[in-house]
């Protein structure tokens, strides 16, 4: 069989699993579905493994089910890619349909998946609060009236709409199992879908929880009811816990506050734990089952990425360049490969033990197998904490340095290059947010095969100030000499905050292209190169193993701690069976737990001792030669560029019909391009020759 046979097959039986576990979403608030699945359970309870197997089987193995075949799809997609190098034609799909600052930049896709969520949502509701009108029954606790007793039942099914919302709110910040790549959708893009999930879901928490306390309050019962932990059915005081939890955790992630105060943001954010536990007090196992999928893949994930990140390795070497800015060169396995664009995940003990940051790798792994390397701007405590500490490194005698222990998680990158496949490619970025370009020119460069990537490539790099040009630092072998290169490269800077009309591009560059190397100490036996991730196959593996030993242990707590009482009318506390679900996941964990860590030593056993990196030779500007490649290049003071003249002279100036728009940076840089983009798509769909150029917009993020 044929790896594009095979791909088709997985993607097919990935389409199908999907469709069903949707299928059961719609079908669940019907009652022809209800008397289906009474009987089911009815059926299961006289096996052995119980409506508890029944219910992991139905509503949870699906998605996880996805995951493992999306690992395998991945793993042979990334072989096959590297067997062909087709040019990847434009697709209407990802191009922007709606640019605006309160949305962002949203494409056809995302628009039309937002409306079927929509749609769904109102279905279920509709579906449960129709058949609750018909059948009002009146609680003998509770002596309410007509309307509080229906706005009893309103309040409740807006807790199910909550429910659906957990139920997809950890899929999209899943990172090595993340479904999102099957799709091409980066852990970084996906983190929006992640926001609105989220706030969709407090706002229907919060309906849900406050209209309840209302209803209570109106007839008298809130003394009685807001303390209750209830021994069997839906324990209130969980609730009300979790929905407090659920805030603080929302408003703590507001940009106002996550941007100035990134500590409380983060520090907060863990208290999802809590925030689970409580709502499957709340809720009961029954429902619970129906989330259980997002929470048992970013646990597992979770899990996977403390082991990977650890044991710790070191900076081998930095450069400290004149804009604040750093670039650390990190060891690594040779055989670790990833794709341009990729991103790890720093922790640094000695400035912080909890702390994780993302930054983009700059490097190739094809042309830099020993070591790989982040260029880090300093904006912020950890970022300036860092730069201080390289600092005083530097200013200590060679022989008196001591390596800085690094933990490393990742790299993530995307699983095929097809947003490179384009004929000529306009890269756009803002500030820091070139990082991701240097990685794509850097492959680029090292690549043999010629037709694989474009090969006219236009840089718009906007920045704030002239000394921002330091971080082209590791490109610039490739602004000089043109003349040996497969690839055509433009530079077109615009400096926005400063009027230096007289200062061209090589006197820019002979100003501030200057940096400070230091070399740290390498020999430590008790730090270890980046090994990067588990082979997909792995992970696939370890996820199977870890579904089916929680479904083993669920069945044996249940059979040997719970009593059977088919005769007696006695049942056992509802929180009882949620802990013995919270005890077979936790066991789960810990086997799955001690085979990645065999895996992970395995692995280092067999590693390759790291090695420095080449020294970056210094750029002699003044030779003839050399102002003779950087004339070509454009600097601008001044002002910002403008995209729609810029997407036009390019387009005036690109021979073939397939562009690429790649855009890091601000988000309103971003939609500035998108709108341009945009436009020009209008212009297309208009009648515009076949023979214009067509532009395909790839947003890319540098950081969350």
């Amino acid at each position: 069989m044929t790896s594009s046979t095979l791909l088709a097959i997985l993607k097919l039986l990935i389409i199908f699993i999907c469709a069903v576990w949707i299928s059961l979403w719609i079908l669940k608030p019907t009652q022809a579905w209800t008397r289906i699945w009474k009987h089911a359970e009815q059926s299961a309870n006289n096996t052995i493994f119980g409506y508890y197997g029944l219910n992991f089987a139905v509503y949870t193995f699906p998605i996880i089910a996805i995951a493992i075949i999306g690992l395998l799809f991945l793993d042979l997609k990334a072989g096959y890619q590297r067997t062909r190098s087709a040019r990847s034609p434009s697709t209407v799909f990802s191009n922007p349909l709606v640019v605006n600052s309160l949305f962002g930049i949203l494409t056809s896709i995302e628009i039309l998946v937002v409306i079927l969520v929509i749609v769904f949502l109102g279905w279920t509701y509709y579906a449960r609060i129709s058949k609750d009108f018909k059948k009002l029954m009146q609680d003998k606790s509770l002596k309410l009236n007509l309307w509080q007793l229906k706005y009893l039942r309103i309040a409740t099914r807006f807790g199910l709409l909550a429910e659906a919302c957990l139920a997809l709110l950890l899929l999209p910040i899943l990172r090595g199992l993340s479904l999102f790549r099957i799709f091409g959708i980066q852990f970084e893009a996906s983190v929006k879908y992640h926001t609105w999930i989220g706030t969709a879901m407090i706002l229907f928490a919060t309906i849900h929880g406050a209209s309840t306390l209302f209803v209570w309050g109106v007839s008298h019962h809130i003394q009685d009811e807001i303390w209750k932990w209830q021994k069997t059915g839906r324990i209130y005081l969980a609730g009300e816990i979790a929905l407090v939890i659920g805030l603080v955790i929302f408003v703590t992630s507001l940009p106002q506050i996550r941007r100035r105060k990134f500590e409380i943001f983060y520090y907060t954010h863990h208290l999802y734990i809590l925030f689970l536990v409580f709502f499957l007090f709340h809720a009961g196992d029954k429902h619970f089952y129906m989330v259980f999928p997002g929470v048992f893949l970013f646990s597992l994930d979770k899990l996977l990425r403390i082991i990977q990140s650890s044991p710790k390795t070191f900076i081998v070497s930095a450069r400290i360049f004149p804009c604040e800015a750093l670039e650390l060169i990190l060891p690594k396995d040779p055989r670790l490969k990833y794709n341009p664009t990729s991103v790890v995940y720093m922790k640094i003990p000695t400035i912080s033990r909890l702390q994780w940051h993302s930054f983009s790798i700059i490097s190739s792994s094809k042309a830099d197998e020993n070591t790989m390397s982040v260029v880090i701007k300093c904006q912020g405590w950890w970022t300036n904490t860092l730069y201080d500490l390289i600092q005083t490194e530097l200013n200590k005698g060679e022989d008196k340095r001591n390596g800085i222990p690094v933990a490393i998680e990742g790299p993530y990158g995307p699983a095929s290059l097809e947003f490179l496949k384009h004929d000529s490619v306009l890269m756009v970025a803002g500030g820091s947010g070139i990082t991701p370009f240097l990685s794509v020119l850097a492959e680029i460069a090292s690549t043999t095969n010629k037709n694989k990537f474009p090969s006219k490539i236009q840089l718009v790099h906007v920045i704030k100030r002239a000394q921002d040009v330091c971080l082209l630092h590791s490109i610039m072998h490739l602004l000089l000499n043109q003349a040996s290169r497969k690839f055509h490269l433009k530079l077109k800077l615009f400096v926005t905050q400063e009027t230096q009309l007289d200062m061209g591009i090589t006197e820019l560059l002979n100003d501030f292209v200057k940096v400070k190397t230091m070399k740290l100490d390498s020999v430590n036996s008790k730090y270890y190169a980046a090994y990067g991730l588990e082979s997909p196959v792995w992970m696939a593996a370890i996820t199977g193993f870890c579904s089916i030993t929680f479904l083993i242990f669920l069945i044996c707590f249940n059979h040997t701690i719970i009593p059977h009482r088919k005769k007696s009318k006695e049942k056992t506390s509802s929180w009882i069976v949620d802990l013995l679900l919270i005890a077979a996941f936790v066991v789960a964990l810990s086997c799955s737990a001690l085979i990645a860590i065999v895996l992970r030593w395995r692995r280092l056993k067999k590693g390759i001792p790291p090695t420095s990196r080449k020294e970056i030779k210094p750029f002699d500007l003044s030779s003839a030669e050399s102002k003779n490649d950087l004339e070509e290049h454009e600097v601008h003071f001044g002002g910002r560029p403008n995209f729609k003249d810029i997407l036009g002279k390019f387009k005036n100036e690109t021979c073939g019909s397939n562009v690429g728009v790649l855009v890091c940076g601000p988000e309103s840089m971003k939609e500035s391009v998108a709108a341009a983009c945009q436009q020009e798509f209008e212009c297309l769909k208009l009648g515009v020759k076949k023979a214009e150029p067509c532009f395909t917009l790839h947003s890319l993020n540098f950081t969350l």
